[in-house]
């Protein structure tokens, strides 16, 4: 009878699996998980030439990665995750003096790609803006509160912190203060300036219980408006405006930043106004620019590909 090929392959996994059983204390599906994808990789290597996992190179462990995401298509946090596997086997080889040298080495696990902002149109934003009832006193503050956020793409804790000696009246702009504890001066869009105006003659006084409170925007209780408080009332307007489940005090900020963009604002410019500390940051609105423009000329344009139909 033929020995198996890849007996000392199997050999030196069974050894690993013994160690993540008996003194890591690995559960079984972990262990599973291990056996798996490090068989996958004695394949991969015997059809190299090798013989057993100290014969890999660099080169080996570098193609097999390659060779993961280029015939199997599998993601990039997939590929991640069985590099983990080859480190643990080739760091534990190298510690039972298996071998001496490490082919994992210095290897860089693949970066998970960016995951896009969520992003509304324009006219989602104005659905939101119009959805609160601005014949009463909350509809006014709720319905100043996301023209706000809209209007300069503050950070939810930004918006809420914000006090009355915060905003410039007659400059319309306002100061805040984000991460690092930088200060930043953001202009205010005159419909949104108007909004802020209308809101502190004819609606703050409702909410207010303490003249001393310095809040601009206030609870029912008369104290300055919170994070969680935004976001249980941002929900409560989201069927009435007809948005997504999902969208979130972020989503606005994301909106703003990407509708300058395609407005044709200056990158470093939007960088400023979001208050980013590094211009890679801000640098992602310019895909979502590009993702936005691409589906509306899918959808509009009359030479554009249609689902089904081929390319002339």
């Amino acid at each position: 009878m033929m020995p198996d090929p890849l007996q000392a392959f199997y050999g030196q996994i069974d050894l690993l699996v013994d160690y993540l059983v008996v003194e890591r204390g690995l559960a079984d599906r972990s262990v599973e998980a291990y056996v798996t994808d490090l068989e996958q990789y004695a394949h991969f290597l015997h059809g190299q030439g090798c013989d057993e996992f100290p014969q890999a190179t660099r080169r080996h462990v570098i193609d097999y990665l390659s060779s993961l995401s280029r015939k199997r298509g599998l993601k990039r946090s997939s590929i991640a995750r069985k590099l983990g596997s080859l480190r643990r086997l080739h760091k534990f080889l190298v510690g039972e003096g298996v071998t001496e040298v490490d082919p994992t080495a210095n290897i860089a696990a693949p970066q998970p790609a960016k995951r896009l902002p969520k992003v509304l149109s324009v006219d989602q934003c104005l659905a939101l803006l119009a959805a609160p009832d601005q014949s009463t006193p909350q509809g006014v503050r709720d319905a100043t509160m996301f023209t706000l956020m809209y209007a300069t793409g503050l950070r939810v804790s930004e918006l809420v912190n914000l006090k009355m000696h915060d905003i410039d009246f007659e400059r319309g702009s306002l100061r805040t203060r984000g991460k690092g504890d930088k200060d930043r001066v953001v202009p205010i869009a005159r419909r949104a300036m108007e909004c802020v105006d209308h809101y502190v003659e004819h609606a703050r006084g409702h909410f207010l219980k303490d003249p001393a409170e310095e809040g601009l925007l206030l609870t029912s209780r008369g104290r300055t408006m919170t994070r969680v408080r935004f976001h249980q009332i941002l929900k409560s307007y989201l069927p009435l405006a007809g948005l997504p489940r999902e969208t979130s005090a972020h989503t606005l900020r994301h909106s703003f930043a990407t509708h300058l963009m395609e407005g044709g604002a200056d990158l470093r410019v939007v960088q400023e106004l979001l208050g980013h500390a590094s211009l890679s940051t801000t640098e992602i609105y310019t895909h979502v620019s590009t993702e936005r423009l691409k589906q509306v000329y899918d959808q509009r344009h009359p030479r554009a590909r249609r689902s089904g139909a081929p390319r002339e």
